[in-house]
């Protein structure tokens, strides 16, 4: 019997253990014509049957490069070779970039993620693959450390995000995908502004990866075990906080204010580690507003430090419909409606 290439041991093995995949999945599946994600789609019709799942593709025409129709026309001529329903859109994402006055590579990503979802509902699917590889996450790894992202930037790009987004793909190293293309013939497209140092992630996939290789020839595949390290303790650390949640925290409603309040003892707040006193704070910032974004490390700091001072009534407003205020031992975080 014929050994399989590494490239489909490897998404075999993924799907199966990240339970990446179940039966009358239907399945999104971005293409945009290059080695991953034509090898993505190739693994995925080869096994749907055996998965008993659907697939459907969506192009983004980014319309950046004058070959980019060209492109677009491959993947669309391969869908139909496939038999598999395909979906395209043409978005000027330079253009739209810099009226939002944004990065190329952020709007991009929108616009990508965008469509997905809207193909994903008129197909009525519950799945979107997405074909990131070991080197991506390699990538991502070093620039979420050189941004100066915490635990969760170390995380890297994961198996599976929100139980919707999949990456079978991501424990396949770039060079496997190519011998991959090559071995099966598929000739995909080939991105030529993946050799432009103009945007970040090329520089350190161009320049800064190739030199730390000379240190750690392995450094790909020491960073994807970095970012499961760090996966596992992220996930110990949020269940932690979870518990403490549960435990000191009380969720009240003003009425009166239109508002939400969300209560808790200062003196049990204070008996907790540093890192899930930081993380229970992500935590109650993400009930009050659905989101991160309302909180920066300073102001977890200053939390931190009068719920242990502990004098009086404070407050700090976060932001003008955030406010923490400490009164009697009890720490309140407030979520102020806008229409105050």
């Amino acid at each position: 019997m014929k050994r399989l290439h590494i490239v489909e041991e490897k998404f075999l093995n993924t799907v199966k253990e990240n339970n990446l995949i179940n039966e009358n999945d239907v399945i999104v599946v971005g293409v945009s014509g290059g080695p991953d994600s034509i090898t993505l789609l190739t693994c995925l019709n080869k096994y749907k049957e055996k998965f008993k799942c659907r697939l459907v593709v969506a192009h983004i025409n980014h319309m950046i490069r004058k070959d980019a129709n060209d492109d677009e026309e491959f993947v669309k001529e391969y869908c139909e070779k496939l038999d598999i329903p395909f979906y395209s859109k043409r978005a000027e994402v330079e253009k739209i970039a810099k009226e939002e006055k944004k990065g190329t590579e952020e709007t991009g990503r929108k616009i990508r993620y965008e469509f997905f979802d809207e193909v994903a509902k008129k197909e009525n699917a519950n799945k979107i693959a997405i074909a990131h590889n070991m080197n991506d996450n390699a990538e991502t790894v070093l620039l979420n450390l050189i941004r100066g992202s915490g635990i969760n930037g170390l995380e890297g790009i994961q198996p599976s995000e929100y139980g919707k987004y999949i990456r079978p793909l991501i424990y396949c190293k770039r060079e496997e995908i190519e011998d991959y293309c090559k071995v099966n013939n598929l000739n995909p497209r080939i991105d030529s502004t993946n050799k432009e140092n103009i945007y970040k992630r090329n520089i350190i996939r161009n320049q800064l990866l190739p030199f730390v290789k000379e240190i750690n020839p392995n450094i790909v595949e020491t960073l994807s075990r970095t970012s499961i390290i760090a996966k596992d303790n992220d996930d110990f650390i949020k269940k932690e906080t979870d518990i403490a949640f549960k435990k000191i925290c009380d969720i009240e409603k003003d009425k009166k204010n239109d508002s939400q309040i969300i209560e808790i003892n200062s003196s049990e707040f204070n008996k907790l580690d540093t890192i899930i006193k930081e993380n229970l704070i992500l935590k109650i910032s993400n009930k009050l507003f659905g989101n991160y974004r309302n909180i920066e490390k300073t102001d977890i700091d200053s939390i931190i430090k009068m719920s242990q001072n502990n004098i009086g009534k404070k407050y700090i407003m976060i932001n003008k419909n955030y406010k923490f205020a400490i009164d009697k031992g009890i720490l309140k975080f407030e979520r102020i409606s806008s229409s105050n």
